[in-house]
């Protein structure tokens, strides 16, 4: 059987974010890993619209094909990886309206998150945790935080040092998180191809 395909999606569309950093390292890290497969989504390479369909895709087919070629990339992966910022106690608008803009593709597939921010994204990854329960994913528990000094280490904001100066800091979550999330892609995986969800 082949390998779950877990997608990590970037979720800001900034010109000015900070996401591509902690992502670069991310994929650095999962290169590593021979349990899963990966692949980088990249909210700006969709131009979403604001949703603003009649209803989700769970009752209707979407109607606006930026809408539908978001729902048939995401609908290949097993899986996902979040990387959000915080912005004013949750998650970015942009992938909060990613988020909407599709249902069954979500559905039954484990949900981890990579955030960073001052307090590590933690408000921003337990919105999004409260948002994949609607979505019926599987909100993992665990989950990689970087925050506080060690952001300031690594953000144009601070010292916008090397990410390999916080690596050993973040690297016991991010195998907890891996080891969770490839079992959870396992699990649902198997499930969902008895059931034919």
């Amino acid at each position: 059987m082949s390998k779950p395909k877990i997608a990590v999606i970037i979720g800001s569309t900034r010109k000015a974010r900070f996401a591509d950093k902690p992502a670069a390292w991310l994929m650095e890290q999962l290169a590593e890993r021979d349990d899963m497969e990966f692949g980088l989504v990249d909210l700006r390479d969709f131009d979403l619209p604001l949703f603003d369909e009649a209803a989700s895709n769970l009752w209707m087919p979407s109607t606006d094909p930026r809408a539908v070629r978001w729902q048939d990339r995401i609908g290949e992966f097993d899986g996902y990886i979040f990387v959000t910022g915080e912005y004013n106690h949750s998650l970015t608008g942009s992938l909060k309206n990613a988020l909407d803009q599709a249902y069954k593709e979500w559905n039954r597939k484990p949900a981890a998150a990579f955030g960073y921010g001052g307090v590590g994204a933690a408000r921003a990854i337990e919105h999004l945790r409260g948002i994949a329960v609607e979505l019926q994913m599987v909100p993992l528990r665990n989950a990689v935080h970087l925050g506080g000094g060690e952001f300031m280490k690594v953000s144009p904001l601070g010292q916008n040092g090397d990410m390999s100066e916080v690596a050993p800091v973040l690297k016991p979550s991010l195998d907890a998180m891996l080891a969770e999330l490839a079992w959870w892609a396992e699990a649902t995986r198997a499930a969902r191809a008895r059931t034919g969800a």
